[in-house]
């Protein structure tokens, strides 16, 4: 009896044994979960921080072409502008004398809505 009383003490010893095992087991794992969430944590924050410094980086480049692309198009509205004032001052005259001789030179006709009433039968 004495020998099965050792045996399942044996038993209970192994048995208490594998328990802290699986305890510690589950204990390191927790830990290795923590480790990688925490660099994980650290590599995504540097990914993010690499990614925002190339997007400033970009932006700072294409705000330079923007001003560079303002200042052709001002200079482009500009040219269009001198080119519009001067074809005004070289046609003012001819289109000022053009107004005037259409205005002036009235020539009287029946309008055609009275022609069409005048016809016998007419509406």
């Amino acid at each position: 009896m004495a020998q099965r009383s050792q045996a399942i003490q044996q038993l209970l010893d192994a048995e208490k044994k594998a328990g802290d095992i699986i305890e510690a087991s589950r204990k390191a794992k927790g830990r290795r979960l923590r480790q990688a969430r925490e660099e994980a944590a650290i590599e995504v924050d540097e990914c993010r921080r690499l990614q925002e410094e190339e997007f400033r980086t970009i932006v700072s480049q294409n705000q330079g072409s923007g001003d560079d692309f303002k200042n052709a198009v001002d200079r482009e509205t500009e040219h269009q502008l001198r080119t519009v004032a001067h074809q005004v001052a070289m046609n003012r005259h001819s289109v000022i004398s053009r107004l005037l001789e259409l205005v002036t030179d009235v020539k009287p006709e029946i309008h055609e809505n009275l022609r069409l009433s005048a016809r016998p039968g007419g509406c």
